[in-house]
Order: C-alpha cells, then sequence, then structure tokens
C-alpha cells in the first residue's frame, strides 16, 4: 500500500552532487592554470643548450 509520501525527499542527494560540482569546477580552474587574488605568479626559467658535433 502507498504511504501517501508522493513528492520524495532527494534534498541529501541534490547536496552531495552538488558539492561535487563545485570540486570538480575548483580542480579544473587549479589544474589549467588558473591564479587566485593575492598570489605571485611565480616563473622559471630553463636554458637548454645542445652539445656541438665534432668534425672529423
Amino acid at each position: 500500500m502507498a504511504d501517501g509520501n508522493t513528492g520524495g525527499n532527494n534534498g541529501m542527494l541534490y547536496m552531495i552532487v552538488g558539492a561535487l560540482v563545485v570540486v570538480v569546477a575548483v580542480g579544473g580552474f587549479i589544474m589549467f592554470g588558473g591564479h587566485m587574488p593575492g598570489q605571485s605568479e611565480k616563473t622559471t626559467n630553463i636554458k637548454v643548450e645542445i652539445p656541438a658535433l665534432e668534425k672529423k
């Protein structure tokens, strides 16, 4: 028999899915080089030199 509950209570499911969406959005922002305000930008200089070939 039906107990009369036709609306369902999916609030917890919506909260979990919303939290996962926020986590994925923040992770994507950080992974793709997003800079937060107040962070100093760090640079790295890399020098690559090719060794000279000896001539015979």
